[in-house]
């Protein structure tokens, strides 16, 4: 990917909506050319064209959602990573932040990493770590493994920690995704008893998606950043939710 469009998405999906006059000046090429990298991007996938304008794409592709506020999600992975100890077994369920935190580890190559995202897998073949990647029906949409056969393999796998990604919060219904299999899926991880750790940008804090995460009596930590809103951390702290805000 050309430098200038990695700016760009960087811009759009840390701001929601830029306009084509602003990405111009900040980029520092004229509008001419900031409208056909638009369309280039368009085009492939990663944002949508408004009039006179840029905005998020809203998709379940983790190769695409990794744009969005992407140096945030950085940090929250790194924080997340350093709860994990060497020799550890991790279950690392989806999402973009996970995606990041997954390649850390994979890094580091003192983990054993199980996943029901075959996108981190994949992102994980040159790891020296252990990779085990249940099985279950591909969803090519958010490149994981879903359905009753991935849920019999968390029951057969065991782990110590667990990181799951989401798609919204909001007081009234708890943690929720847009997908309703792969919240199944998370909810059967829940329901393993161990250290479960939501994973997560606040971006998604005020949100509601069709598939309900919980009972949030099952989470034992929020990882967010320091911008969720006081309302949404006071109440995740009074049902005895550990909170990690990360600075950026």
């Amino acid at each position: 990917m050309h430098p200038r469009h990695t700016v760009i998405l960087e811009l759009v999906n840390d701001k929601g909506r830029v306009a084509v006059t602003d990405l111009a000046e900040q980029v520092g090429v004229s509008e001419v050319t900031i409208r056909q990298d638009l369309n280039h991007l368009e085009e492939q996938g990663f944002l949508k064209r408004i009039h006179g304008a840029a905005t998020i794409l809203d998709s379940d592709d983790p190769e695409h959602r990794i744009w969005a506020r992407s140096k945030i999600k950085l940090h929250l992975a790194k924080a997340a990573a350093a709860l994990v100890a060497p020799g550890e077994s991790v279950l690392i369920e989806g999402g973009s932040v996970n995606v990041m935190l997954a390649k850390l580890l994979g890094e580091r190559g003192d983990t054993s990493i199980i996943t029901s995202s075959s996108y981190i897998a994949h992102q994980l073949r040159q790891s020296t770590s252990e990779v085990i990647l249940l099985g279950g029906q591909y969803q090519a949409s958010s490149e994981s493994l879903v359905g009753p056969l991935t849920r019999l393999c968390i029951e057969h796998v065991h782990f110590s920690k667990a990181f799951v990604g989401v798609d919204g919060f909001h007081i009234d219904t708890g943690f929720t995704n847009r997908n309703m299999m792969r919240a199944d899926v998370a909810n059967c991880i829940l329901a393993k008893g161990q250290q479960n750790i939501i994973l997560t940008d606040s971006s998604k804090f005020g949100r509601i998606h069709p598939g309900a995460i919980g009972p949030t009596n099952r989470i034992s930590t929020v990882v967010t950043d320091s911008k969720i809103p006081a309302s949404d951390e006071s109440w995740l702290v009074a049902q005895g939710i550990e909170l990690m805000k990360v600075s950026h």
